[in-house]
């Protein structure tokens, strides 16, 4: 019987042949292990560092960890493998099914597993006589090790349904190889795609229409963390927006003599904000990773006399969470906080807005509700599979946009994925720098066939590699792709680098990959 181990105890099996016991320990540890009674120790694999003695009538193991697999047979059946950690992550305990005697009870459990050495993964294992077959995944060719848990006399070995060649010792451990096979993947170079490009912000033209906009028009809030400092609630909650980008639109008779506009901000951390009077841009906030809430003074430049237009464009970047017991910061409201405009009472602006379409009726059943934002083509749907691109103009992400504004980037390619491989795949960008070597600040929303799969923020972080895993990326088929990009800057920005890159290669015995429901396009007859 087991008294102590100073040593993780990984796991356990016994069975009518023998015990097996599997701890381990951190690189370098020192452990011991004390088993009641006097018994006899000889080294089955390895012995350097391992002192067996006897201690108080007891039987005491100590030992330094170490890469080297070290096994220690105690009497005749017990067999203890000293790991390091590194080690023990390549030893796995797979449940055999019950049968019509077995169940999955505290009592028998043990009497229910094997205990195998191997690779990347193991799955399952069953034993029907004197047949053993495991499921797993390899990166390489490992050798396999069952080493508790095989019937006695194993006459036939198999993996992912191929028979092995293998070998049985008297303890009744059988090894064998796995063979890694390398598949061979081609993938797409995006760069080379038919790229179409739309502009993504026609809000700040002067022929833009807002009338099916929500007006901004209540004069409370709901939100009872923080009362209004304005006189109707610009707080994007307030009209069911809750996630994604927040576009707002602010009407006022100019006498031409307004100098500046303040505005107070909150968006969460690492939210950044544009301004527009009419079409002339007039300054970001491109954001950090600590600032969620910014009041910035704007110089409005020339203005002219009449019915001019602010537009703000925000990037929401999510409700807060409660650190602490008690706390309401998730009640922390999004949006505009308040606003200044020079020589006029706030009453002189009259503010609209929107966010994802639809608002908490949101359109994306199948996506849900945190899929789509406020952009223009957000809002038509334009991100959807088979949206209609093909009279839009021919640009690449590459080319981007020569100005602060959004621009939408949609293209369409196909995978032929070699079956039996799980192959991770994942977007990746790279910075674009101007000639001064100074970052350029933009945004870049990511759609694959219309899922949102990420947000790339060129100035904080950033998070440049974005997984998208099978079933919402078609692996045997045709795939939408799709991305905002938002520059924060007057000279606009570029996505120079973007590529589909694989991150492992991996044979699997995982089977097909259902799709995820992948609704299409649909013209939004009520989209603004």
């Amino acid at each position: 019987m087991l008294q102590y181990s100073t040593a993780e105890v990984f796991t356990w099996h016994a069975d009518a042949q023998k015990t097996v016991l599997v701890v381990y320990g951190g690189p370098g540890e020192q452990h011991e292990i004390s088993i009641a009674g006097m018994h006899s120790t000889s080294f089955i694999e390895g012995s350097a560092d391992v002192v067996p003695a006897n201690r108080g009538g007891d039987t005491v193991i100590n030992w330094k960890t170490s890469p080297t697999r070290r096994i220690v047979q105690v009497d005749q059946n017990m067999y203890i493998h000293l790991l390091d950690r590194n080690s023990a992550y390549n030893y796995w305990v797979l449940d055999l099914p019950p049968n019509a005697s077995s169940n999955y009870t505290v009592a028998n459990i043990q009497m229910n597993n094997v205990i195998v050495r191997a690779g990347y993964l193991m799955r399952t294992a069953s034993v029907t006589g004197t047949t053993m077959a495991l499921t797993g995944d390899l990166n390489a060719t490992v050798p396999l090790e069952v080493i508790s848990g095989a019937p006695a006399g194993l006459t036939s070995l198999t993996f992912n349904g191929k028979s092995l060649s293998f070998s049985q010792d008297k303890s009744s451990v059988a090894t064998a190889q796995l063979t890694y096979t390398a598949p061979n993947v081609q993938l797409p170079n995006l760069g080379n795609l038919d790229w179409r490009y739309i502009d993504s912000l026609p809000e700040i033209q002067s022929n833009y229409d807002d009338r099916a906009w929500p007006s901004a028009n209540l004069t409370f809030t709901y939100n009872t963390y923080r009362n209004l400092s304005t006189p109707t609630s610009l707080y994007s909650s307030d009209y069911g927006f809750h996630t994604g980008s927040l576009i707002y639109r602010g009407r006022f008779t100019a006498t031409g003599h307004e100098t500046t506009l303040t505005l107070s901000i909150q968006g969460g951390s690492a939210y950044g904000h544009s301004v527009w009077l009419n079409n002339q841009f007039v300054g970001s906030w491109v954001g950090n990773d600590r600032t969620s809430t910014r009041s910035m003074n704007h110089n409005l430049g020339n203005v002219t006399a009449g019915q001019n237009i602010i537009t703000v464009l925000i990037d929401h970047m999510g409700d807060d969470e409660n650190w602490r017991a008690g706390d309401s910061g998730f009640k922390n409201p999004r949006g505009i906080l308040n606003y200044t405009l020079s020589g006029h009472s706030q009453s002189d602006v009259a503010w609209k807005l929107t966010g994802n379409i639809g608002g908490e009726a949101y359109a994306d059943k199948s996506r849900g509700p945190l899929n789509e934002g406020a952009m223009y083509a957000e809002r038509q749907g334009y991100h959807l599979p088979a949206a209609p691109t093909s009279s839009w103009a021919s640009r690449t992400p590459a080319t981007g946009i020569t100005n602060a504004g959004v621009g939408f980037f949609a293209t369409s390619f196909d995978l032929n994925m070699p079956t039996g491989y799980d192959i991770p795949l994942s977007f990746t960008f790279q910075n674009t720098t101007t000639s001064t070597a100074t970052v350029t600040n933009y945004r870049v929303q990511l759609f694959v066939n219309g899922y949102q799969f990420g947000e790339m923020v060129s100035n904080v972080g950033p998070q440049t590699s974005f997984p998208v895993p099978e079933g919402i990326l078609n692996y045997h088929g045709r795939n939408y792709l799709a991305m905002t990009l938002w520059s924060l800057d007057a000279v606009g920005a570029k996505v120079s680098s973007f590529s589909l890159v694989a991150t492992g290669y991996v044979q699997t015995a995982y089977g097909a990959v259902t799709p995820a429901l992948q609704v299409p396009y649909l013209a939004r007859p009520f989209a603004y």
